[in-house]
């Protein structure tokens, strides 16, 4: 039995079940919402009402843009479930680095002898967290504290 591709998709399973939210509820959530129109702000709007502090990490990779843009798009959507249309962003950054390592051992039979191998591969992850907040329909929002978002990439 050939276990290179087993080893493989344990890891690969291992490094994306890392990924994750968490929240702290505030008040009562709301009906949900289409995480696209979830709008991102530097600070509380007048009349807005805080639903829950969020967190959320990315899947455990080498420290790109695109695991900051996937801890955002947790954010984003984690508010949607709660029926936030905003989000406060307190940060975005790196989280701690987790060493993963892959080892295959080896061993002496008869006349027979193995070697093994080890690979060592430091990795990171994103987080992003902030406050997903209800801004009521007709508040008048400061231009100033909404964050200027990209287009959004087509999800796979």
């Amino acid at each position: 039995m050939n276990l290179r591709p087993v080893l493989a998709v344990t890891l690969l399973l291992s490094l994306a079940a890392c990924a994750g939210t968490s929240k702290v509820m505030l008040s009562d959530a709301r009906a949900p919402v289409d995480p696209a129109t979830v709008r991102l702000y530097t600070a509380v709007p007048p009349g807005a009402i805080q639903i829950a502090q969020l967190e959320a990490q990315s899947a455990v990779g080498f420290g790109t843009q695109g695991q900051t843009d996937a801890a955002m798009r947790r954010l984003k959507d984690e508010a949607a479930k709660l029926g936030a249309n905003g989000v406060v962003l307190i940060g975005a950054g790196s989280g701690g680095r987790s060493p993963v390592g892959l080892s295959v051992g080896g061993g002496s039979y008869g006349g027979h002898v193995g070697g093994g191998i080890g690979i060592g591969i430091p990795t990171q992850q994103k987080q992003a967290n902030g406050v997903a907040i209800y801004v009521p329909p007709g508040a008048a929002v400061d231009p100033a504290i909404q964050v200027q978002e990209p287009a959004p990439a087509p999800r796979p």
